[in-house]
């Protein structure tokens, strides 16, 4: 597949809440963390191995340091314990994947790293790391983290020689049966990880035995095969064309993969999820004390007719409840869910009223920058107040604007309703726009526009955008 494709699949995962991930070693690799060569690598030169020709077999590299020692692995326990509870450096990767709307990760690593970015992320985290935790939940949890090999804080408990294996369906078993639910109803994202972990084909091959064509399609990404340094160039295309088998034997047990070149694509790929599943979200700023050249009648029913349009776009809107302006948004969106049958909740619309009082008035810029965050779109429209018995430019419309702009949002100024919108298109906007959506953009700044007008280019945009 290419990343296309995987981006347009993760995003439609993401919306349907259904989209998890299975985090091997190499996610944590670039955090700090050893890969679990390096860490057994001090064990096999204790009993006179080479870690490089026994790469491939690292699970009984490890018993056989365990067997040299008459079955006391008090020394891997210890590398565990010092090696994977050290402080590390989140990675962008971690940081983009606790901020994603997903409630379920899977981990065979040992490390607090998936856990920590995603209470970094203000998400309330429910970790699983042996089987007396599994049938408890904290109360509220936003997500849960799965890490069916065992925890850094437990080493004796880690699984990683061969007797750990050997003895999972009796000790562990309930985490294979946790495991094999979340792949039958959710769809995984592999990353880090490089399917020889046992445990894990077990559990494909059972599934695809039990369902066969009627799986779910699971997504990997990996790094094409890169030729070593004076590597013989048959060598190098073995390597490629056991790559190529590899991959068709994933498919086999219904995991497509995407192959990259460098790991750093990554990271881009999950930028671009992240910002396409943001621009389902769209973040309407406007107030409005005076609706000159409009009525507040027109002015109430254009604003309420393009929210219920929006929204039968399959977009989801954000409001901070705006003057004169946020009470149509939200009527419209009332009137549209309530007529379609839909609960009205945050999967359509996201309300961020602003506080009041001192105190709140002192918090506008967080809570602007908290509100904006889920919106990949910011639409302005008028933007003046009343103060002192003056109509002013709305200097609120002027920081969301700002805030959308460093997040990365398409911005959508509606310079025809003037004021503050009319300032932004006129000396904030870059007029570059996309192409595909220029004629419209240019249309939206015309003087005193007919609000259908208005609302039909508004709207051929986000078709566009969508």
């Amino acid at each position: 597949m290419n990343k296309e494709q995987l981006i347009k699949e993760l995003v439609n995962e993401l919306s349907a809440n259904n989209l998890a991930i299975f985090a091997g070693a190499g996610l944590s690799v670039s955090a700090g963390f050893l890969d679990w060569k390096a860490l057994l690598k001090e064990l096999a030169d204790e009993i006179n191995l080479d870690i490089d020709k026994e790469e491939n077999d690292l699970v009984s590299l490890a018993q056989y340091y365990v067997n040299s020692k008459s079955g006391n692995r008090s020394k891997i326990n210890n590398i565990i314990l010092n090696e994977f509870c050290q402080t590390a450096t989140l990675t962008e990767n971690h940081k983009i994947l606790a901020r994603l709307p997903i409630d379920t990760f899977w981990t065979t690593n040992y490390d607090p790293i998936i856990e920590t970015a995603l209470k970094d992320a203000g998400k309330i985290v429910d970790v699983k790391h042996c089987v007396e935790q599994l049938p408890v939940s904290i109360h509220k949890r936003d997500v849960v983290v799965y890490k069916m090999h065992g925890d850094a804080s437990l080493p004796s408990q880690t699984v990683l020689i061969k007797d750990d294996y050997e003895k999972f369906h009796l000790t562990r078993n309930d985490f294979f049966n946790a495991l094999r639910g979340d792949l039958l109803t959710k769809r995984f994202l592999f990353l880090g990880f490089s399917f020889s972990d046992p445990n894990i084909d077990y559990i494909l091959c059972r599934i695809r035995a039990s369902y066969s064509e009627n799986q779910k399609e699971h997504f990997c990404i990996l790094r094409k095969i890169k030729k070593k340094d004076r590597e013989e160039q048959d060598e190098f295309e073995y390597r490629q064309r056991k790559q190529k088998f590899f991959i068709s034997d994933l498919k086999r047990v219904g995991i497509s993969t995407l192959l990259i070149d460098e790991y750093s694509e990554i990271t881009e790929i999950l930028k671009d999820v992240e910002l396409a599943q943001k621009r389902k979200t769209i973040f309407i700023s406007g107030a409005a004390e005076d609706y000159s050249p409009y009525s507040q009648q027109e002015v109430e029913q254009f604003v309420s007719s393009l929210s219920q349009e929006i929204l039968k776009l399959g977009y989801r809107i954000v409001t901070g409840f705006g003057l004169g302006i946020g009470s149509s948004v939200i009527s419209g969106s009332i009137k549209y869910l309530t007529e379609q049958r839909l609960k009205i909740d945050e999967d359509y619309l996201l309300l961020r009223p602003f506080p009041q009082n001192k105190e709140g008035k002192e918090l506008w810029s967080a809570w602007r920058e908290n509100m904006i965050s889920y919106a990949g779109i910011s639409i302005f429209m008028f933007g003046n107040k009343l103060e002192n018995g003056t109509i002013l430019l709305s200097n609120g419309m002027e920081e969301e604007f700002d805030i959308s702009k460093k997040n990365g949002n398409i911005l959508i100024p509606v310079a025809s309703t003037g004021y503050m919108a009319k300032q932004l298109w006129e000396n904030k906007l870059n007029k570059e726009f996309d192409e595909n959506i220029k004629t419209e953009m240019q249309i939206l700044s015309q003087k005193d526009l007919g609000l259908d007008l208005l609302k039909n280019n508004i709207l051929s945009i986000l078709r566009k955008v969508k």
